[in-house]
């Protein structure tokens, strides 16, 4: 063999050992994070509500509808109060869904509802956007107009969520765009578990799948 055949072999070695080194990197936690999936297991998280299945594939939460269910949550067993999420995710387009914020399931509300701010996961022009998840409330976030925020999500795609709740603050940016900038004065919430949703959809539709990954958070309340 040449050196030069041989060289040019280990230069391609390397540029796939850096990329795969890369791409492991890539799905470290931040600095300061923790990781609340590990890829490979729901270890952590419990099913509340509805009849949605949750299963992890590729490593990824893989969320898919049931016919005729209602809201199906995936939520954390901790609870959180101060905190920065981060998140990736992508959605069926037909599909709304969410993740939970600061929320709480109790017997005497509802019958275990799942109730607390959530973080609009849409294809319409919502996404990031706060809303009132069984609070008679509607949407927290009374202004949503902003033509940037409205463009932020992208669909048919993997996209990057990044949460910050501390006291009353809640604010989200999808992709790297701010979004949310909201003063929680209407929940009544403070602390709770966080929730991956997927949406109940009626009967003779779907099914739809939604998928998260590389879930970490890092805990402002120390």
């Amino acid at each position: 063999m040449t050196t030069f055949l041989r060289s040019g072999m280990l230069a391609i070695v390397a540029f796939v050992a850096t990329g795969i080194l890369q791409s492991a990197a890539a799905d470290e936690p931040p600095e300061g994070f923790v990781t609340l999936f590990d890829g490979k297991t729901l270890e952590g998280w419990v099913l509340r509500n509805g009849t949605a299945i949750f299963r992890v594939e590729d490593g990824c939460v893989l969320g898919k509808t049931n016919e005729g269910s209602p809201n199906s949550f995936l939520c954390t067993e901790k609870d959180y109060s101060d905190f920065e999420l981060v998140f990736e995710v992508k959605v069926d387009d037909q599909l709304n869904s969410g993740v939970q914020i600061r929320s709480e399931s109790k017997e005497e509300y509802n019958k275990g509802r799942v109730h607390g701010p959530q973080v609009e996961i849409a294809t319409n022009g919502t996404a990031g956007f706060i809303y009132g998840e069984a609070l008679d409330t509607g949407w927290l976030c009374e202004d949503r107009s902003d033509p940037a925020a409205q463009a932020a999500f992208k669909r048919g795609q993997c996209n990057k969520y990044r949460v910050r709740c501390v006291g009353k603050s809640i604010k989200t940016w999808v992709n790297d765009v701010p979004v949310a900038d909201l003063v929680d004065e209407k929940s009544g919430k403070s602390s709770g578990f966080i929730g991956l949703q997927v949406h109940g959809i009626a009967k003779g539709t779907g099914p739809y799948e939604v998928r998260w990954r590389n879930i970490y958070l890092k805990d402002l309340a120390k």
